[in-house]
């Protein structure tokens, strides 16, 4: 992008492109506000030092050293960093995390995916040695299905990326001089590897492919899906385009455009959006539910960076249709919240995902600022309360689900949103990420992802896009032009932010631009008033634009708990009739209720909007009366060396003993009990006396155990799941109950970790002997003194042993009780969660930071009962107004069955 670019939007002029910009309205390209607006910055803030950026800089380099060097001396060559235990994540030698495995092929995606940052970074010398070793060792032949969607934005990217600044190094003349297009014919191995993929009637690409095999063959083991993601199969013309321009092979860009066309054509043609999920055979939408993050953030992206890339403008088109439905349907400034697109008006969910957090960025490339910004900063503020940005947060900003696997793509748009305003706001944002990264995230062997950002609490991942985008987006952020060793204006960045040159608009254009097939609205101009160069039209005679835009967002999140927009027709309201019927005032008895009921959907469009968000509440309103109360997850830390508080285990609490979250954390070195079980009084109460206990699950109850380590003069129990390899990749965390009994006498902390949880505190005992912890609701902050302390080079690589990530269906907190009696100890069913897929697998939500007030009360303290309540993530409610009903039907005769037994 203009000036750099990023993941989910970015694209750059080239100063030789062959026909001209269009600058009338309906044609923005914000790509030139990027080149131009540069020199302009917000009065509020003070201007960063040349010294502090390139303070900044260095310090971005040094993180990718430690990312990209562990990767290189631990895990090379696999695909992916497993951090915290300091080895290769291998397919098919690890346990599966499901969808996620499918961006790992067995071809070193960590190396390919870094291979343009090496050079953006100005590690020439780097670079060169990491394409020799492509070259060397990558085998794109392996018998592993692996994901079309993830293997042509990873590794084709990288692939071409890579060609595309290895060409550019080769004629400066000093590196890469024995380069002769290796790397694109691989690329173009890759592509042919991944055209069987579109053998469909409709176009769209199955989801999956074997590399070895193909689809269909009875070795292939794929080839039966019927559906895929809209983001899946509309975005590969970046790609697909370059490696037709780099090579003349037509084949792969004609494929694309296909796939293109055939989403375009599939939109629901009144509202103008596309669905989350469709059919690959006959075009249906599946999941009927639309907005701008996961499943089709980067299809509207591909439609913008198409016509940067490709001059065609009926990509702008498209794009310019799509955008002006999301500004009128999905953008609830600051909120982008997903619709029915059938029923653009309805809400489909109470929650966003991190992905959306590309389209600021997006907006800054089609020249939109105002939204942007507000976005943006409505984003800052969730990361500022929880340091890094949820998996998915609700309208009202608790946690929806707390994994975050260190995406960049609120990076991606802090950069843009810094090139196209110059506002040095965005460059302390930038020194805030930075700092988070390395005060939470970093770890003897790399940077860890976040299992929960409450708690502070790693997950064994290192994606392969931290490397490709975070450390991009921030190198670029603080860079000066002489920074860098080439023009980056010259590229364009795809959405895994690898770089295609744009001189390709103009080579090898066989392609017809235009396509006569589709059809275009006359759109209101006013949609489109953003018009560059002139940045006195972003920021009209106003050097507070952008800060009198923010500052009304300052308070978005803390202290504040604001309800989820809820669209009423206003006319309704003015003519006299009565507000809509609420689930909360919901009685089985009342005859006008009934009657409502029976109305809704029926009568006109307005009472099928009040039934659908009545069946929204109850379903709320019914899971929070039937669930039991639960605890939210506590952290076990290593705070002692080589550790110093880097390595956080999330650790599932006890009904029973000292409340952590209402008490002062518990810290102290950790020792086995003996009897490991501790179900009798410990022989060895001299080893615990003082210190953490660490004993067994089973053969007795666990408050049986808290007062045997307790009598012995323990401070505080850590019991390790007896089911040899148990983790929360295939079990959910639970909560350890009492035992029926007055538990009162037990005063000290406890807390449960599962086996290979636990597994890292025991090998951490036997390879440094004393092991100190610390027990609380939330991770702390690491020591800065212990943190500086010099380590010896042996000590600064080593870590701890495996502790994978978290089962997004199997991540509910569940209450267990265990038994006297072997046969029956611990048997107990956890009930599991549903959740939503976004790129990777959804995960647990822990409604703990604040609850729902009512327009017509007043808000009342959050009290320490209210913080414990957990309510199910709710299911997006179906499209099918028949299936609606069915379930308002199901719940009425539910409601009267109880209230006959009543």
């Amino acid at each position: 992008m203009s000036g750099a670019g990023g993941g989910r939007g970015g694209g750059s002029p080239a100063p030789q492109r062959a026909a001209p910009w269009s600058l009338v309205a309906t044609t923005t390209t914000a790509a030139l506000c990027l080149v131009t607006a540069t020199s302009l910055w917000t009065a509020g803030a003070a201007p960063m030092t040349r010294e502090e950026k390139q303070r900044l800089g260095n310090q971005v380099l040094e993180m990718f050293d430690h990312a990209y060097g562990n990767y290189m001396e631990h895990a090379y060559p696999a695909d992916e960093l497993m951090p915290l235990t300091c080895r290769g994540r291998i397919r098919g030698e690890e346990p599966s995390r499901g969808d996620v495995d499918d961006a790992l092929g067995k071809f070193s995606l960590t190396l390919i995916d870094s291979l343009d940052t090496l050079v953006v970074l100005n590690k020439t010398k780097e670079f060169e040695d990491a394409v020799k070793k492509v070259l060397r060792d990558v085998n794109l032949d392996n018998d592993v299905v692996v994901s079309v969607f993830e293997t042509n934005i990873r590794v084709l990217g990288g692939l071409l990326g890579g060609h595309s600044l290895a060409i550019m190094l080769k004629e400066k003349g000093e590196y890469m001089q024995w380069y002769n297009d290796e790397l694109l014919q691989m690329a173009k191995q890759l592509g042919y590897k991944l055209l069987p993929a579109f053998n469909t009637t409709s176009g769209l690409p199955y989801p999956r492919i074997n590399l070895k095999f193909g689809m269909r063959k009875p070795e292939a083991r794929t080839g039966t899906e019927t559906d895929t993601c809209t983001a899946c199969a509309g975005t590969l013309i970046l790609e697909f385009a370059a490696l037709s321009r780099f090579t003349g092979a037509t084949i792969f860009e004609e494929y694309a455009r296909k796939a293109l066309d055939f989403l375009w054509e599939k939109r629901q043609r009144s509202s103008n959006l596309v669905g989350v999920t469709i059919n690959i055979h006959t075009g249906d939408w599946v999941r009927k539910d639309s907005g701008v993050g996961a499943g089709i953030d980067s299809y509207y992206e591909y439609l913008l960076k198409a016509y940067v890339l490709l001059g065609d403008d009926s990509f702008l088109e498209r794009f310019n249709t799509h955008y002006d439905a999301i500004m009128r349907y999905i953008s609830q400034p600051p909120l982008l919240l997903d619709v029915h697109i059938h029923k653009p008006m309805l809400n489909a969910r109470t929650w966003m995902d991190a992905l959306l957090a590309f389209f600021p960025g997006l907006q800054v490339l089609k020249g939109d600022i105002r939204p942007a910004i507000e976005t943006h900063e409505m984003l800052y503020q969730v990361i500022k309360k929880h340091n890094f940005l949820p998996e998915a947060f609700t309208t009202d900003f608790r946690v929806h689900w707390a994994q975050h696997p260190l995406r960049p793509e609120f990076a991606e748009s802090t950069y843009f949103l810094y090139k196209a305003t110059g506002d040095p706001y965005y460059l302390e944002v930038g020194k805030t990420l930075i700092e988070n990264l390395n005060k939470y995230a970093r770890v003897p062997c790399g940077f860890a992802a976040m299992k929960d950002v409450r708690t502070g609490s790693h997950e064994d991942r290192m994606d392969s896009f931290f490397l490709a985008e975070m450390f991009k987006y921030l190198y670029l952020l603080f860079a000066d032009k002489e920074d860098i060793i080439f023009d980056i204006e010259d590229y364009i960045f795809t959405t895994e932010a690898h770089l295609l040159p744009l001189w390709l608009s103009t080579t090898n254009q066989s392609i017809s631009k235009k396509s006569t097939n589709s059809e275009y609205i006359e759109l209101d101009d006013s949609n489109f008033d953003w018009t560059c160069p002139n940045t006195q039209i972003l920021f009209p005679n106003d050097p507070l634009y952008a800060q009198s835009i923010r500052e009304p967002l300052k308070n978005v999140v803390d202290k504040s708990c604001p309800r989820g927009v809820i669209r009423v027709r206003e006319e309704s309201f003015r003519s006299g009739s009565k507000p809509p019927l609420r689930a909360r005032d919901f009685m089985a008895t009342n005859p006008e209720h009934l009657e409502i009921l029976k109305k809704m959907g029926a009568a006109s469009s307005i009472d099928a909007e009040d039934g659908l968000r009545f069946m929204q509440e109850m379903i709320e309103l019914s899971s929070q009366q039937q669930k039991e109360q639960q605890l939210p997850p506590r952290a076990v830390q290593i705070v002692s060396h080589p550790f110093f508080g880097r390595v956080v285990l999330t650790a599932g609490p006890a009904q029973f003993g000292l409340d952590l979250s209402k008490h002062k954390e518990t810290r102290g070195f950790v020792a086995s009990s003996k009897p490991y079980n501790g179900c009798s009084e410990l022989t060895n109460p001299e080893a615990v006396m003082g210190k953490i206990a660490l004993l067994q699950r089973g053969q007795c109850m666990f408050a049986e155990k808290a007062r045997n380590i307790q009598n012995a003069g323990a401070i505080g129990g850590i019991v390790i799941d007896d089911n040899e390899g148990s983790s929360s990749d295939t079990a959910p965390l639970f909560q350890m109950a009492g035992d029926g009994k007055d538990t009162d006498d037990i005063k000290i902390p406890m807390l449960f970790l599962f086996s290979k949880e636990g597994s890292i505190i025991l090998d951490a005992i036997r390879e440094y002997e004393e092991v100190e912890v610390l027990l609380s609701d939330k991770a702390k902050d690491r020591d800065p003194e212990m943190e500086n302390e010099p380590q010896s080079a042996d000590q600064t690589t080593s870590g701890p042993p495996e502790v994978d990530g978290e089962s997004p269906e199997d991540s509910s907190l569940n209450s267990h009780s265990e038994s006297s009696s072997p046969a029956t100890t611990d048997n107990a069913s956890p009930s599991q969660q549903d959740s939503e897929p976004i790129k990777s697998k959804g995960y647990v939500r822990f409604d703990d930071e604040c609850t729902y007030f009512d327009e017509d009360e007043e808000e009342q303290p959050e009290t320490e009962e209210d913080s414990k309540q957990d309510s199910k993530p709710l299911h997006p409610i179906v499209a099918d107004w028949k299936e609606d009903m069915k379930a308002i039907r199901e719940l009425k005769k539910e409601m009267m069955k109880k209230k006959g037994e009543l």
